[in-house]
């Protein structure tokens, strides 16, 4: 893949988790074309699988890791494997993360009278808690577990950093997804805690935190079943200065900033929104 800067990570050796999915193949690709060895790590080995191919055929080097970031042995036993094949880890890109239907509301506004004449709506008093649970330990706990079982082996590396990814929803929570939007509050928190345990160990640790992009978890939120913008479409592109959703491949440039540690070797707790203006704007 074309990326937009290339920095030299060459020896280095790249661990991203939920690497078979839009947003990490991106990253494994990037990290790739920028000289790193790759693990791409997934739930699924046939999606890990097939993005290290892709990277394999364009003249990098990855291999495919079948890895669950909420079970602490299969991380120890990707570690293995992904020593065996390509060493230690330098960076470690913890993208594994997503929502539930069981965390989400279906209404905006808590209002009594819609409830009583629709009360199949689910409000915030129908939260299922296991679901609560499930994004929390996704997105959180699937951003710790990693960070224990990799940072090991990157105390006293040069260059060593781990990348999280948070949300515009850390900074200003969405209506309707309670869960998804405190789990990404909470990376954000950890970032910045372990990159102040981290900073003697020379260990960096940031994280990007990405605007609206149209994926498959979100498509259905943002698109009618014709094709057209949904109303919460709507909002979100009157919410964002440069009105449209973003790409990708536009979280690529963040990614490899505080990935190297030639441009970014005194950055460390930050979280960089990559929003299009989402975060800083008032709506006035």
């Amino acid at each position: 893949m074309a990326v937009p800067f290339k920095m030299d990570l060459t020896g280095k050796v790249a661990a991203v988790t939920g690497g078979g999915g839009v947003l990490g193949s991106y990253f494994a690709k990037a990290l790739a074309e920028c000289g790193a060895k790759v693990a791409v790590m997934d739930l699924m080995q046939e999606a890990a699988d097939k993005v290290a191919a892709e990277i394999n055929a364009a003249g990098g080097t990855a291999i495919g890791v079948a890895a669950n970031v909420l079970d602490k042995e299969a991380l120890e036993a990707a570690r293995e494997i992904v020593i065996k094949e390509l060493g230690t880890v330098d960076i470690l890109v913890n993208n594994a993360g997503g929502n539930n239907p069981k965390g989400t509301t279906d209404d905006e506004f808590y209002n009594a009278e819609a409830v009583k004449n629709n009360p199949e709506m689910k409000t915030f008093f129908d939260l299922d808690p296991k679901g609560v649970s499930f994004v929390f330990d996704l997105n959180f706990l699937g951003t710790l577990l990693p960070s224990q079982v990799f940072a090991q082996d990157m105390i006293g590396k040069k260059g060593a950093n781990i990348i999280n990814i948070s949300s515009m929803n850390a900074y200003t929570p969405l209506t309707k997804i309670p869960a998804y939007s405190g789990a990404k509050a909470a990376i954000s928190n950890f970032t910045q805690w372990c990159a102040t345990y981290f900073a003697k160990a020379g260990i960096r640790v940031n994280a990007i935190a990405p605007g609206f992009l149209v994926t498959k978890q979100n498509e259905k939120l943002l698109f009618n079943e014709d094709g057209t913008p949904s109303a919460r479409a709507g909002k979100i592109l009157n919410s964002t200065p440069m009105e449209r959703f973003g790409e990708p491949e536009e979280l690529v440039g963040g990614l490899l900033y505080l990935a190297s540690e030639e441009a970014a070797s005194f950055v460390t707790g930050v979280v960089i929104p990559i929003d299009g203006g989402f975060s800083s704007y008032s709506g006035v």
